[in-house]
């Protein structure tokens, strides 16, 4: 009788769950019994870093930026104001002389404040459609094996032997 429910059980879940999905959940299960539920629920995705960037939801942080962790940029990566837009500088008022200190944030922000990042450069990313409207999410990839909150680093869409250090955004006039 107890063999005949547990396979109906497997059964069930395993037409409502993906491999991977059902790894994750088997895993996160092993790491609550050993660790207690405070390591498992820093596992859910929900509760990433970086859950903030909608299409996002890995624990790489965001750049540094006047309004972070809400690191818009604009196409020649300098910062602007996350909901409206508008060109800001390095202390997040609105951007209106030559006077005001403005920098691009992953190649000169990042490497004034993380020197061991080197010469960061964008190294691509993805696009998504977050509340109508499309953001694109750029990786600021460096040389660097950790990410900016400490992780190690990953590859992602950097080219070379350049790994994933932090995060920006674009976005665009598109509807999506």
């Amino acid at each position: 009788m107890t063999s005949v429910v547990l396979e109906r059980a497997e059964r069930a879940l395993a037409r409502r769950t993906t491999r991977r999905s059902f790894i994750s959940r088997v895993g996160r299960a092993f790491v609550a019994i050993a660790g207690g539920g405070l390591v498992a629920a820093t596992l859910a995705p929900e509760r990433a870093e970086a859950h903030h960037l909608c299409g996002h939801l890995y624990t790489t942080g965001s750049c540094p930026h006047p309004f972070k962790p809400y690191s818009r940029v604009d196409r020649w990566g300098y910062p602007v104001h996350p909901e409206y837009g508008y060109p800001v500088d390095d202390k997040g008022n609105i951007y209106l002389s030559r006077e005001q200190s403005r920098r691009r944030i992953c190649q000169d922000v990042v490497p004034e404040e993380y020197p061991r990042t080197g010469r960061p450069k964008y190294g691509g990313g993805w696009s998504r459609c977050c509340g109508g409207r499309i953001r694109h999410i750029q990786d600021c990839c460096s040389r660097l094996s950790m990410r900016i909150n400490g992780d190690g680093a990953v590859r992602g869409y950097c080219r070379g032997n350049l790994k994933v250090f932090c995060i920006t955004y674009q976005e665009y006039d598109l509807r999506c």
